[in-house]
């Protein structure tokens, strides 16, 4: 079994993902292979892993796993020497209510698996009182053990002693301590930071959180407090949409969980992409086209001009099944207004028209009943998701294509749609990201 640590800290926004980008980096250039996962859903930092690592990472979520699914997607480490895992916002944040396999938090993952925790700390505005937030963070719950910290943000080495009194009082190990360096702030936007393929600067940034890990993190006494799992695994199967996949890829539509990616062709199927952006059809030859989520909505001027996408489009709807995913549904609408108010044509597959004008986060886990078959799942079929996005509907005319709740049960509006067009294809979208089937 491959050994692994989970990088975690009281909140978000304290560095968590420099400090995993330095990691990853600084190990991949001392001759370490080094496997990434991302817990919980979110598509951007899984990117900002590859990069960093040179191995596709992979996202890891006990609400909207089931467990064979969740322990199976640790065949994605085989042939690494190590695992690092990231969490997501604070270590014990998730949902009220557990899902498949847990309630959504980084402890969550980090009992199952059994991998020490790595605490990431902003020391900034404080110093011994920054040993109590880690010494509770330790306490909080049987069954996650904290490994040591790395203190983030130190302004002075006074300021570096104050803390590190602290921490041995607190009985912390020290793994390693961090100046503020503003120069790798990662660039953000209203869906978290912007996504590693529109980042030219990327590489530099990653080098410079690698240099920042080398100088100022014990990397050998980290790689030795990492664990091995108890957990056995087999590959995770997942059920592809088609056998040929068209599959909508660019700036607009990147909101593609590599799991997914990865399972389908595990399958057997053929991902066929395609880019909207360019003006591209979907393959004619593919059973299925799927337009993922991402940003339309600050692309709408170049969608509505391009004519042989959306041509294309049609022509494909009328006869083949097409799903869309938050920015994909909003893509098969009849438009988008964008955050000037200005109306932008779509593809008019679905009569839903939505504004970001008229701006409302939508944030959170869903469970999904279907009424229609979307592709790769039956009518009654369960599945489990997550919506994040700040788009509202104005209209959306077409029959519910599912039932849907949130984490709470409370019933969802955003239903998601479904369309007949004349010659038989079924049109489906909905503003949810699948994760897994329930």
């Amino acid at each position: 079994m491959i050994p692994g640590l989970l990088v975690a800290a009281p909140a978000s926004g304290t560095g968590k993902t420099t400090v995993m980008l330095g990691l990853l980096a600084s190990l991949r250039d001392r001759g370490h292979v080094v496997q990434p996962f991302k817990n919980g859903p979110d598509y951007i930092d899984p990117a900002f892993h590859r990069a960093a690592s040179g191995r596709e990472s992979f996202n890891l979520d006990t609400w909207a796993m089931p467990e064979a699914m969740l322990d199976g997607m640790l065949a994605a480490a085989d042939g690494a020497d190590l695992v690092l895992a990231e969490g997501s916002m604070g270590l014990f944040d998730g949902v009220a209510a557990p899902g498949a396999t847990g309630n959504g938090a980084s402890a969550d993952l980090a009992a199952r698996m059994g991998w020490p925790v790595v605490l990431v700390i902003d020391a900034s505005g404080q110093a011994q009182t920054a040993a109590a937030v880690a010494q509770g963070l330790a306490r909080f719950r049987a069954g996650v053990r904290v490994a040591g910290v790395i203190l983030n943000r130190i302004a002075s080495p006074r300021h570096e002693a104050l803390v590190r009194v602290g921490m041995k009082e607190a009985g912390l190990s020290v793994l390693g301590v961090l100046p503020k360096r503003a120069a790798i702030a990662m660039p953000e936007r209203h869906l978290g930071l912007v996504q590693a393929e529109e980042q030219p600067a990327l590489q530099a940034l990653i080098a410079e959180a690698a240099a920042l890990m080398r100088e100022g993190v014990d990397l050998d006494a980290l790689i030795a407090a990492a664990r091995t799992t108890a957990v056995t695994h087999a590959p995770a199967k997942i059920t592809p949409p088609g056998q040929r996949i068209a599959l909508a890829r660019d700036a607009a539509f990147s909101f593609v969980y590599p799991h997914l990616l990865h399972g389908w062709r595990a399958a057997g199927a053929e991902v066929l992409p395609f880019s909207p952006l360019a003006d591209q059809a979907p393959d004619p030859s593919a059973d299925v086209c799927w337009l993922p989520g991402g940003y339309p909505e600050l692309h709408g001027a170049t969608l509505a001009q391009a004519d042989r996408f959306r041509a294309g489009l049609r022509a494909f709807a009328a006869t083949k099944p097409v799903h869309g995913e938050c920015g994909g549904y909003m893509a098969m609408g009849e438009a988008i207004v964008d955050k000037d108010g200005v109306r932008h044509r779509m593809a008019g597959l679905l009569g839903l028209v939505t504004s970001f004008e008229k701006r409302k986060m939508h944030l959170g886990y869903r469970l999904a009943q279907l009424a229609q078959p979307i592709p790769g799942h039956r009518p009654d079929s369960p599945l489990r998701g997550h919506e994040f996005h700040y788009s509202t509907i104005l209209s959306q005319p077409d029959a519910p294509l599912a039932h849907v709740t949130d984490a709470t049960g409370s019933t969802v509006p955003e239903t998601g749609s479904t369309r007949l067009q004349s010659e038989g294809g079924l049109s489906t979208g909905t503003f949810f990201h699948l994760i897994a089937s329930a």
